[in-house]
């Protein structure tokens, strides 16, 4: 008779880890499950293995809150190299195009409002988006010709910060969710008439997750060979920070057994919040998200050890 396999430790909360490069986000989530023996995991936000930084990963509860970070707004640095663009908009790709000119700072300077607010953006090739069902990259990956059609996306900031040389222009941008760096790389290098793809890019922050707050791989292999799984837990970030733009709740003991069951409760008292998503508190922990309407709380998703 087999053994039942093991599922890991019920631990929640948020993990600001500092991916490398050359790590694949998926191999960067599989390590830190691993190494915090969590049971479920999850990340809001894949980033590619060329690019480094924030990579905020979701253990326990915490995975369910996973889609108000992956809405949240993210900043990134990241440099293009002029003259050549590629099949994948960034240095592992091919050769496609070539360009000898080279964009002067206040040319790039003069363009960067053109690609600042909403604007359409066509995803690269290379990129998750699906087309008639089938990935983009799996599709480009075959040999085959893929077409991505533009979309609107909301590029909040877009700055030039440096320019080494000729070649090279390093830019910080502030951006919503699914917008592609890359894709800005490729359009910009067209727009000022010359090729371009990214060289180098690392994501400064997710949200409420910046460098200052993130954890490297190799810290965390530490504390886990010192003071095992356990001792990462102090790294964890509460569930609750990825929830900051929607309003809390607060209830006592008998209606958080309510909300538990999947059952809404009154809100009393007279800070009854707008209608619309919210959160659940009971004794400092958060238990449920859900929303306000008609003067209670009414939970979708509850949490079985809130943090």
């Amino acid at each position: 008779m087999s053994k039942r396999r093991r599922k890991g430790r019920a631990v929640s909360g948020w993990l600001a880890l500092d991916k490398p490069e050359g790590v694949t986000s998926t191999r960067a989530l599989a390590e830190v499950k691993r190494l915090f023996d969590a049971a479920k995991a999850g990340h809001a936000g894949t980033l590619d293995p060329i690019a480094s930084g924030i990579l905020p990963i979701a253990l326990g509860d915490a995975t369910k809150t996973v889609p108000f970070v992956m809405d949240a707004r993210k900043v990134y640095r990241f440099s293009v190299r002029w003259g050549t663009e590629t099949t994948t908009d960034d240095a592992e790709g091919a050769p496609s195009a070539h360009s000898d000119r080279r964009p002067t700072a206040a040319e790039i300077t003069a363009m960067l409002g053109r690609f600042t607010g909403e604007i359409m953006q066509a995803p690269p090739a290379f990129s998750a988006i699906k087309i008639e069902g089938e990935r983009a990259y799996d599709l480009a990956r075959g040999g085959e010709p893929v077409t991505t059609e533009p979309r609107p996306v909301c590029v909040y900031r877009l700055a030039l910060v440096a320019q080494p040389d000729d070649d090279t222009a390093v830019f910080e941008a502030e951006c919503g969710k699914g917008t592609y760096v890359r894709a800005l790389a490729r359009d910009l290098g067209r727009a000022l008439g010359t090729c371009g793809h990214v060289s180098a890019l690392r994501r400064l922050a997710v949200g409420p997750f910046d460098e200052a707050t993130a954890v490297g791989l190799s810290a965390l292999r530490e504390i886990a060979a010192s003071e095992g799984p356990a001792g990462c837990d102090r790294l964890l970030f509460p569930i609750d920070i990825a929830l900051g733009d929607i309003a809390a709740v607060t209830v006592g003991n008998q209606a958080a057994m309510r909300i538990a069951r999947g059952q809404p409760v009154l809100i009393r008292g007279t800070q009854i919040p707008p209608p619309g998503p919210a959160y659940a508190i009971s004794e400092g922990r958060t238990i449920a998200i859900g929303e306000v309407a008609a003067g209670e709380f009414r939970p979708k998703r509850v949490f079985g050890q809130g943090r």
